[in-house]
């Protein structure tokens, strides 16, 4: 079983106060949603996808996001 750590928590706290303040708007926290994927995709590669973080989805949805996303 993979080992679970509190990777890119921060930057899910920011996207979730992001969208917290802009409820009705949340397309304003695009950057913020992007910097989460990126740090994910980042941390993915950097254990080669052998560790989970409470704050990323699993490795192909972070891979799927990015390319649909146009990283």
């Amino acid at each position: 079983m993979p080992q679970e750590t509190n990777a890119c928590q921060a930057e899910a706290c920011s996207l979730q106060t992001c969208l917290n303040k802009n409820t009705y708007k949340p397309e304003k926290c695009d950057d913020h949603l992007k910097q989460l994927y990126l740090c994910c995709q980042k941390f993915y590669q950097e254990t080669n996808e052998q560790a989970e973080s409470t704050a990323c989805p699993i490795p192909s949805v972070v891979k799927r996001w990015l390319k649909d996303h146009d990283k």
